[in-house]
């Protein structure tokens, strides 16, 4: 069997990265000076690469994030309310690991959503399935399905994802139905995956905001527990970048 059925083979096979691999060595010289066993191990880690890069992008086009934002771009100037020790261990993505939750709240435009898919990104380079809503969207998106009848289904895959995104929580008030979407929503990740919650207001009003007592308990009992707090201040970002010419 000559190279180029092999190759093909390959292909047919979706090993993809194997093949790739495959056609690099039979075309550098430099290959041909490397053991059996060496240009077996190439192929192999060439094809772990190609999968793990293939998951990667699909994990991105999946989760929607809002913007593609760079975990190296983050912007730590004082008086931000944003530390460098607390971010990095939020980049290490233990916390999800450990399902827990996280609550970045601060006025508009100082970086809530910047930094909630940044971490998502990071979450997705780590291998871990992430899903980007705003809230109001998401509960809207909901109440249709239980007119269609496709809220078990919708259900299941949002229960799937190991990091929710949920941004713009506490700008529109919730339905009766949609106080009891997001407990059943929250109540199916406790224990289970973690979720990033953003929010203007700070976390001591979002009971208030609810306003139903008993289901402001049970919501804030799953998501503030065992959850990781940044509080975000000063000048919108997005002035401060215009006025930069940014």
């Amino acid at each position: 069997m000559n190279a180029v059925n092999t190759i093909e083979q390959l292909r047919t096979l979706r090993l993809q990265g194997m093949a790739i691999a495959l056609e690099r060595q039979l075309s550098q010289p430099a290959f041909s000076g490397a053991s059996f066993e060496q240009r077996i191990q190439m192929l192999v880690d060439a094809e772990n690469s190609h999968r793990d890069t293939q998951r990667f992008k699909r994990i991105l086009k999946n989760a929607r994030l809002k913007v593609q934002a760079l975990p190296e771009d983050l912007d730590y100037r004082p008086g931000r309310g944003l530390e460098k020790s607390v971010v990095a261990g939020l980049l290490g993505c233990a916390w999800i690991w450990k399902q827990q939750n996280l609550l970045i709240t601060g006025p508009a435009g100082t970086g809530k959503t910047f930094l909630s898919c940044a971490l998502g990104l990071e979450a997705a380079r780590h291998g871990l399935t992430v899903a980007y809503r705003r809230t109001a969207r998401l509960l809207e998106e909901m109440a249709i399905a239980h007119e269609d009848g496709s809220i078990g289904k919708m259900r299941s895959q949002l229960m799937k994802m190991q990091l929710l995104i949920l941004d713009d929580f506490g700008l529109n008030q919730m339905t009766s139905r949609g106080r009891a979407d997001l407990l059943e929503l929250l109540d199916d990740r406790v224990g289970a995956s973690s979720t990033i919650v953003l929010g203007q207001m700070p976390v001591k009003e979002w009971h208030g905001f609810i306003n139903d007592p008993a289901l402001a308990d049970a919501i804030l009992d799953r998501l503030v527990h065992s959850s990781h707090k940044i509080a975000l201040k000063g000048e919108s970002m997005r002035k401060l970048k215009a006025e930069s010419g940014q």
